[in-house]
């Protein structure tokens, strides 16, 4: 029986585990369970998984779970709550499923404590790629990626020398707006760019899809997580999100994970690595798809994902300013204060003033998160 500690039990990520848990209760078990505000939700979770512990990040929220739930195990509270259970829990593997910058600091205690990763917080490598990386190495951290882009080039990696690849071809469905024109996104609503065609997704990620930004995002996670140069890391736009992703090899073979878009699949495989679980979550049946088609993506139209390529090319505290001021500009375009084309122009003006800086340690990242957001807040302010 493996412990999970799943930070994020309430979003999309998390309500996926626990299904994978549910159908799987012989082999794993819930030490702890963390949200944000969802208590309502968190209160089902608990009464039916039992877990030693409970985060909640929100103190309003908290008092209110501690008054309806009836929970008798531990309740902790706010980030200091996250890196507590981090710290001192008695499990086996984090699910890293907070969305943003605060899954960062608690991901970093369960590596230093030699913990396996299942990694599905983007902003974790975006941000703090080499630190991460050198403190797996150190404490001997496996880091499993969740994305369904890094879960299918984790699994058609496996067996290979990595010093064969030619390259690696990340997927992206292209969002809900991959066929319209660029004049078309000047009039787009929150509605329209959370109707994402193949995917149930939490907001934030579902807007960066239609933004393209996630995929910017996982072009520099997949950098740190194979250990890979830029140039060798391509994205396609596949309508159809069968082939999840590809790595293409010296002699011409290209090896590709394909199913139908589940996301249970690749969280499975990150929990039971190296081997893999029977299920039923999903049956392709391949006389069905009618076909699979690929095209280049729109640097033009889709800008932040040319933004991506820039601050990863850059390097330093780029990313770090790139990944804060996406937050801020989603968080603005849901709350109905910024344009969606707003967004990636807020992004630029940010990465232009910030100014760049070598990443020394935690805290050089740390203060420029906070620089940066100060920064995208005031230029939303000043409009």
């Amino acid at each position: 029986m493996k412990k999970l500690l799943i930070l994020g039990s309430t979003g999309s990520i998390g309500v996926n585990t626990l299904d994978v848990v549910r159908k799987s209760a012989d082999k794993f078990e819930i030490f702890g369970l963390t949200a944000n505000r969802n208590v309502d939700l968190l209160s089902e979770q608990v009464r039916e998984f039992n877990p030693e512990v409970v985060v909640i990040t929100d103190e309003e929220a908290a008092k209110k779970f501690i008054e309806t739930s009836g929970f008798r195990g531990e309740i902790l509270t706010g980030a200091d709550g996250l890196i507590s259970v981090t710290q001192n829990g008695n499990y086996d593997i984090l699910v890293a499923s907070l969305v943003g910058f605060a899954g960062l600091a608690p991901t970093l205690e369960a590596i230093k404590r030699g913990k396996r990763i299942a990694l599905a917080n983007k902003e974790t490598l975006v941000v703090a790629g080499e630190i991460i990386k050198s403190l797996s190495r150190t404490h001997n951290s496996e880091i499993i990626p969740v994305d369904s882009e890094h879960s299918a080039i984790f699994q058609s990696l496996v067996g290979e020398n990595s010093a064969h690849v030619r390259k690696l071809i990340l997927t992206a469905s292209g969002g809900p707006f991959f066929d319209k024109p660029k004049e078309y996104l000047k009039n787009v609503t929150v509605k329209d760019a959370l109707a994402h065609p193949n995917w149930k997704m939490g907001n934030k990620v579902t807007i960066d899809s239609a933004t393209m930004m996630n995929k910017g995002l996982e072009v520099i996670e997949a950098k740190w997580l194979f250990d890979m140069p830029l140039e060798k890391i391509e994205v396609l736009i596949h309508p159809q999100s069968i082939i999840h992703s590809m790595v293409e090899y010296i002699d011409g073979s290209i090896k590709a994970q394909l199913s139908l878009p589940d996301m249970r699949l690749p969280i499975q495989y990150a929990l039971t690595y190296p081997e893999r679980f029977e299920s039923a979550f999903v049956n392709t049946e391949f006389p069905k798809l009618r076909e699979l088609t690929f095209f280049e993506p729109d640097l033009d139209k889709f800008e932040n994902l040319k933004l991506a390529f820039d601050a990863i090319k850059q390097g330093g505290n780029a990313p770090c300013v790139l990944n804060a001021a996406n937050e801020i500009a989603v968080e603005a375009f849901l709350n109905g204060k910024i344009a969606f084309v707003e967004i990636p122009e807020l992004i630029r003006k940010t990465l232009d003033k910030i100014e760049y800086k070598k990443i020394e340690n935690l805290e050089t990242l740390f203060e420029c998160d906070r620089q940066t957001r100060m920064f995208s807040k005031n230029l939303i302010k000043g409009k």
